[in-house]
């Protein structure tokens, strides 16, 4: 064997060896289990206890406008009893948990006001109890919440720009299709009759569109998330120009209190809602960083409350036209239409400058016949099938007009 066949082997080895011994912790890490929550309610506190199958080093900061505590751990999965995301009880009023991002899931803990954790401890098992993370939560000022609770610099995932924005590395032969399925990890999105997150229903659809558009083979396609994950709203826009989509279709479903309510409606981007529903619509959607345990004040104002401006006007344009004009009228024979089925709104989601955007609610999750009929593969299959050739036709037109 020659010296320097024995030199690649012996690197080969020392690899192997290495790899062997990351292996114990890379398996910890993914076998690490959320087993139970509980919210204990006291005197002038309450008590926030997570059960683990081990122990975890938390990162335990606050937010304020609105008031949060959020926690988070390595990459967990959520092997709870039933789920617990909803109502609190005590100073937490609403509680939601998820993926964060890669390596991180975590808590985000509405605030009925402003409180901050006065302790912090993990228990041990003991009496048959398992692994408990506990924090102690009591109100205090609105100053002293920002002082103790600040976040450190690294809590905050890097900002995000809209501009500029690297060209993608090689030109599109076929029309770039990007779909966004709304929501995910940490927010679930809308809550259905039957207790469905919106970020699953959504997903799903995403999925099969894209499924079909790949086997037309007429597109190249991409998904913002493939997996139950958290994605800041800027990062699924930066996703989007950094694919170089030539079409950006977010997914989502909706509520309303009046469980009557029902249709699928398409939205398009604009500085002026087209209704007071619109409005409502993009403001509570455009929640989706707050809601996520994002500290948005990394970002410039600027950037916070990007407007649409003339360069925007063509592709707004083609927003309108695949939304209006070809995608109301293509699922009109497979799904009930909303009054007024195309509205716009200011949707942060839809504010890349250069490529034509689209939000559709696939309907109501909030009204139980709707809501059975979006889980049914059958309506999945064929919603899909028609928003595809919705986009085919799309596609055909402005490759026509363009001659």
């Amino acid at each position: 064997m020659s010296s320097t066949r024995r030199g690649r082997l012996l690197l080969g080895v020392l690899a192997a060896a290495l790899v062997m011994i990351g292996a114990p912790n890379m398996a910890g890490a993914q076998d690490l289990k959320v087993q139970d929550i509980r919210i204990g309610v006291h005197a002038g506190s309450t008590r926030f206890v997570v059960e683990l199958n081990d122990r975890v080093e938390p990162r335990v900061f606050g937010l304020p406008d609105p008031f949060r505590v959020v926690i988070d751990l390595p990459e967990v999965d959520f092997d709870l009893p039933e789920e617990r995301i909803g109502d609190g009880a005590g100073l937490i009023s609403k509680l939601r948990y998820g993926l964060f991002r890669p390596g991180t899931s975590r808590f985000v803990l509405d605030l009925a006001s402003p409180s901050k954790v006065t302790k912090q401890f993990m228990l041990r098992p003991d009496g048959g109890k398992p692994w408990r993370l506990v924090l102690d939560i009591e109100p205090t000022t609105r100053a002293d919440f920002i002082a103790s609770m600040r976040p450190s610099a690294s809590t905050n995932p890097n900002p995000v720009a809209a501009a500029p924005v690297p060209a993608p590395s090689t030109p599109n032969v076929r029309p770039m299709v990007v779909i966004d399925a709304g929501h995910g990890g940490v927010d679930p999105g809308a809550i259905g009759v039957s207790g469905v997150y919106e970020k699953k229903v959504v997903l799903d659809y995403a999925r099969s569109i894209a499924q079909r558009l790949r086997e037309s083979g007429k597109f190249d396609v991409a998904l913002t998330r493939d997996r139950d994950i958290f994605l800041p709203l800027r990062e699924r826009v930066l996703l989007a120009r950094t694919k170089g989509a030539d079409l950006f279709l977010s997914l989502h479903v909706n509520t309303h209190p009046k469980r009557s309510t029902r249709g699928l409606s398409v939205y398009t981007l604009s500085s002026r809602a087209s209704d007071k529903e619109a409005a409502a619509l993009a403001a509570h959607e455009n929640k989706s960083d707050v809601i996520g345990g994002v500290d948005l004040g990394g970002y410039s104002n600027d950037v916070q409350n990007i407007l649409i401006d003339f360069a925007q006007a063509k592709t707004n344009e083609l927003s309108v036209k695949f939304a209006r004009d070809i995608l109301v009228g293509a699922v009109k024979p497979d799904a009930a239409l909303l009054t007024r089925p195309w509205r716009s709104a200011g949707f942060a989601v839809l504010k890349a400058p250069d490529i034509p955007s689209v939000l559709v609610e696939l309907g109501y999750i909030s009204n139980p016949r709707e809501e059975r009929l979006l889980l049914s593969s059958a309506h999945r299959n064929k919603l899909s099938a028609t928003i595809v050739e919705a986009i085919e036709i799309y596609f055909e037109t402005t490759r026509s007009a363009a001659l």
